[in-house]
């Protein structure tokens, strides 16, 4: 048994023993028990090290809102992970922990000179300690602050654990089973409602689990617990432990993580380490309870320094005493239970501490009873001992004056300054809060979601209210359901509540500007760092927090929010509700990144999108690339080529014969009724108007600014009916926008859109074959230059398939597209395919297609526009109508910028040594002007040898279209490479190869 175990206390199985280690030693402890837990059993208060100051932590709580005692845990290669709490983390056999933010051990840590130099380290120090000298900055200050930063360290191995993710649907949700909430539970059960009670602890039941003392309806404590459980679970409530809601969300959602197999020894096969849970309710009850506040005073961060309220729970949840001669100093009637509790189980109370002048009389009586010294209207100025408390100064107060005071020796300091109510989900449904004078804290007022909240989470102390409010609460939940609601009466005896006051932060006997008083025990945030925020001039509470970084620890202000607003509030002299406070977001306790990836990571990190002629990519050896969501065949090598060789084989075989494309990830939306072509008139550049049925034209499209969004091909199907394309990845976002502007700007017209993109599989052939190859295949149709001239389109039926096709070309060859019902694609594929051997067909992939659009100079948008760029820098003013009345970007294009002079404009580029350059990189004028030189642009394509004989690019240069056959410069690391130059068509520039 371990020094501080007591025997037959808690709810932990004596019968089974755990074994883990900390800091490579190991330590025994019980099944139930967290790491903390254990280790206080043990006698081990020292947990961690704080993050800026690297002072000696213990465990200040007991729960989630723990900022002192995180660790890294480990079961095995890839199964770490930093800043676990060691107050919420259940031990098992073979459970490796290790101590963080240290070096070389936890008690002899080289960061702790930071403590003794804080005066470099006040309040926005990283603003102001660092700037002198400027040349100190790279080599000094910058490396140091890197190597100081952070926690724990990060993982460095691939997680091996799954997550999974599921969506919930229920009448009631119910978050937080404590008394309140399993009330409100009782309630709802047995109504035909779907009822779902969930917590974050490892069992239910909130402060009963540390308060067992009371008796419910004449029963006591956990034995009333295990029958309302049980009979909750008789009637169907769903009861989720270990599952932490960490966010509230429009509409009702509310986020939820489940840990499933962190508790085990051995993990189960095939189940997630997490689940997220995404749970939309009809109704929710938040009943969160409250965290208990701790005291600031200089020292309050020593190990063995810890809320009451957690000393009561490790006591009774765990059977542990964290001390055997602790000191209680509280402003709250709370604590003196916790100190009675103790005193019951064998600690020797030293003193109890009360900076009240007057107490209840039946809490003095009963402390007299127990023997236990009773200081009130008293403080503690100061703490003793290096990594664990041995002793504490006590000082009488006369109002904010403190007298001469003693030390009392002790090994556990246990404070407490009331509680706030936990607010936090509700805050982040945007609600309301009221600020509450009796109180000294805000308590939640209007909230714009179906959400009620009920027991501490509102300010009500003791179990029987807590148990009666949420009997009455949950009423107002189930009439919105459309269930009679009913009241459940409670008699509770040896109930425990109480008031107190509330303290900023509790008077010094020794000079405030070096009292280490501290309000964020994570970040290391001392009150006189609060002061000082608002001397040099920070007003807003935003503004101080992230000047002091109060509250942004990972506990987001759990135990540091209300004491840094009270003493923000003194220091501005105003009102706490003058002050406000700062915004509660999601998540409510720190989540690991595999919950919120879920099953997304691997293959299915993303969505993959595959054509239906993908599995004869795969069969002949494509290598592919992902396209927007789409994989898309990049290549198709042949054995030992590399990948230039494969491109240049394939480019020269489609220019010579003919080369077989898939094409159907291409967007395509169907724009169809009465005003169908005024509609796409109004959002392309291009007069749509007078395009004849049958026939096709580019379409570029531009948003309100004036810049290029998208461009594609446009068919006329008919006169009421447009067949248009889109860029592969901006099909969703081209359609969204099309939506956009048809139900907002031009709801008159009469016009539906569809979504067509999978509808079509979309062959392309190319090259100076592709009509004899297809003309056998296209039913009573000529596909003749006089016939069926380029930038045509007919509705015919080729390969015995109903067809549309189009004769277009992004190769500036002789090119069709064949679109085919979907499931189609791939037959016709291979009859294609199986007809093309005569002609020595090639497939080639989108690696090949870049080059042979680059070739003829026509633009990716995404790649040779990056957001800036209009038809006039692209070289295609001959895509807007000038006469058009108006189209989507035309007042954009008027803009005084995008008609300047000098604006970047696209070029071709040919390098003098015929070297090929890298995308993105920079281009100057001058390679010999002085560092930093001026950017002129930058390369957008640039492709080794096509079925040119050189390498070629395409760039954005500032006034471009007038630098023709001048030389600009590309810096490299290791060279300068000079570049002409030209025109964007380096193949064919008269189109010659387009006629039959």
């Amino acid at each position: 048994m371990s020094k501080h175990r007591l025997r037959g206390r808690g709810r932990v199985d004596a019968s089974q023993p755990v074994v883990f280690t900390f800091d490579g030693k190991p330590y025994t402890g019980l099944k139930g028990d967290t790491v903390a837990s254990a280790l206080l059993a043990h006698g081990v208060h020292l947990m961690g090290r704080s993050f800026k100051y690297h002072r000696p932590r213990g465990a200040i709580a007991a729960g989630s809102e723990e900022p002192n005692a995180l660790i890294g845990t480990r079961r095995g290669p890839g199964r770490f992970e930093p800043n676990t709490r060691a107050t919420v983390q259940e031990i098992w056999d073979g459970l490796e922990t290790n101590s963080q933010n240290k070096f070389p051990s936890l008690k002899w840590d080289v960061g702790a000179v930071n403590d003794a130099a804080y005066m470099l380290f006040s309040a926005g120090f990283y603003y102001k300690t660092f700037m002198w000298p400027r040349s100190f900055w790279d080599k000094v200050y910058e490396p140091f602050i890197r190597a100081a930063a952070g926690l724990g360290v990060s993982p460095s191995e691939e997680d091996p654990d799954t997550y999974a993710s599921r969506y919930l649907y229920c009448d009631l949700l119910i978050v937080g089973a404590g008394p309140a909430g399993i009330a409100a539970a009782r309630e709802a059960a047995g109504k035909g409602l779907s009822v779902v009670l969930v917590d974050e602890n490892s069992e239910m039941g909130g402060t009963l689990l540390s308060e067992p003392q009371s008796k419910i309806d004449g029963k006591s404590a956990w034995t009333w617990l295990e029958d309302e459980l049980a009979a909750l679970k008789e009637a169907g409530v769903k009861l989720m432990t270990r599952t932490t809601a960490i966010g509230y969300y429009h509409e009702n959602m509310i986020g939820m993580v489940e840990k499933l197999t962190d508790h085990l020894p051995t993990l189960p096969a095939d189940t997630p380490r997490e689940r997220m849970w995404r749970v939309r309710a009809k109704q929710v009850v938040l009943a969160q309870g409250a965290l208990e506040k701790p005291l600031v005073f200089h020292g309050n961060d020593r190990p063995g320094v810890m809320l009451a309220g957690s000393a009561q729970t490790y006591l009774h949840r765990y059977g542990v005493k964290v001390g055997e001669s602790p000191v209680v100093v509280t402003s709250h009637d709370s604590a003196w239970y916790a100190a009675f509790d103790l005193q019951a189980a064998g600690a020797y109370v030293q003193a109890i501490v009360d900076t009240r002048p007057q107490v209840r009389q039946d809490l003095q009586a009963e402390a007299r009873t127990r023997g236990i010294p009773v200081k009130l209207g008293h403080t503690v100025t100061a703490t003793g001992g290096r990594l664990r408390i041995n002793t504490v100064r006590v000082n009488p107060l006369n109002g904010t004056h403190v007298g001469n005071g003693q030390w009392i020796k002790c090994d556990a300091l246990l404070m407490s300054g009331g509680w706030t109510p936990s607010l936090h989900l509700f805050s982040h449904t945007k609600g309301s809060l009221i600020w509450d004078d009796d109180l000294t804290t805000f308590l939640p007022k209007d909230t714009p979601e179906d959400c009620i909240i009920t027991g501490a989470s509102r300010g009500l102390w003791g179990v029987e209210a807590a148990l009666k409010d949420g009997s009455v609460r949950v009423g107002e939940a189930l009439s919105k359901l459309g269930v009679e609601a009913t009241v459940s009466d409670y008699t509770v005896a040896d109930d425990r509540v109480g008031t107190g006051v509330t303290m900023r932060e509790l008077p010094t006997d020794r000079s405030a500007g070096k009292a280490k008083a501290f309000v964020d025990f994570q970040n290391d945030v001392t009150a006189k760092d609060l002061r000082l925020a608002v001397r040099e001039g920070m007003r807003s509470i935003e503004h101080v927090k992230r000047y002091t970084t109060n509250g942004m620890a990972t506990d987001q202000g759990k135990m540091s929010n209300i004491n840094g607003l009270n003493i923000a509030a003194d220091a501005l002299g105003k009102k706490q509700p003058q002050v406000g406070l700062t915004t509660f977001r999601p998540p409510y306790t720190p989540t690991t990144f595999g919950a919120f990836a879920g099953y997304h990571r691997g293959d299915h990190f993303e969505v993959v999108r595959k054509t239906q002629i993908d599995g004869w990519a795969e069969e002949n050896a494509a290598v592919f690339e992902p396209v927007g969501q789409w994989r898309r065949a990049r290549y198709f090598p042949k054995a030992g080529e590399t990948m230039d060789q494969a491109v240049a084989r394939e480019c020269a075989a489609t220019r010579a014969s003919v080369g077989i494309f898939d094409a159907s990830t291409l967007g395509k939306i169907e724009v169809v009724g009465p005003d169908a072509a005024e509609f796409v008139n109004r959002m392309y550049t291009n007069p749509f108007m007078k395009l004849a049925p049958g026939k096709c034209r580019y379409g570029l499209l531009l948003g309100d600014d004036g810049y290029i969004r998208d461009d594609g091909v446009i068919a006329r199907i008919s006169d009421e009916r447009f067949h248009v394309t889109t860029t592969t990845g901006g099909a969703a976002r081209v359609l969204t926008m099309m939506e956009d502007y048809l139900q907002t700007e031009w709801p008159d017209l009469n016009v539906w859109l569809t979504s067509t993109t999978e509808q079509w599989s979309t062959v392309a052939v190319n090259g100076p074959n592709a009509a004899k190859l297809l003309q056998p295949f296209v039913k009573d149709f000529a596909l003749t230059e006089d016939n069926f001239p380029h930038m045509s389109c007919v509705e015919v039926e080729v390969a015995g398939y109903p067809a549309r096709l189009w004769r277009v070309s992004f190769t500036g060859e002789i090119g069709f597209e064949i679109n085919v019902p979907a499931p189609y694609g791939r037959a016709l594929w291979e009859t294609l395919w199986d007809a093309g051997q005569a002609y020595d067909i090639t497939a080639y992939g989108t690696e090949t297609m870049h080059v042979l659009r680059a070739e003829k100079g026509y633009i990716i948008v995404g790649q040779d526009t990056d957001g800036t760029v209009t038809p006039y820098d692209a070289g295609m003013g001959w895509a807007v109508g000038t006469k058009k009345a108006d189209f989507v970007g035309m007042r954009g294009l008027k803009r005084p910028d995008l008609v300047a002079k000098n604006r970047k404009q696209l070029v071709g580029l040919v390098t003098e040594d015929q070297s090929c350059l890298e995308e993105g990189a920079q281009i100057v004028l001058d390679p010999n002007q002085p560092i930093p030189m001026k950017m002129v642009g930058h390369v957008t394509s640039s492709y080794h040898q096509g079925t040119t004989d050189h390498p070629i690019a395409l760039a954005l240069v500032e006034g471009g279209h007038s630098k023709m056959g001048e030389t600009v410069y590309i810096p490299m690391p290791d060279r300068t490479i000079a570049a002409k130059v030209t025109g964007t068509v380096f193949v064919d520039p008269e189109n010659a190869r387009l006629k039959i």
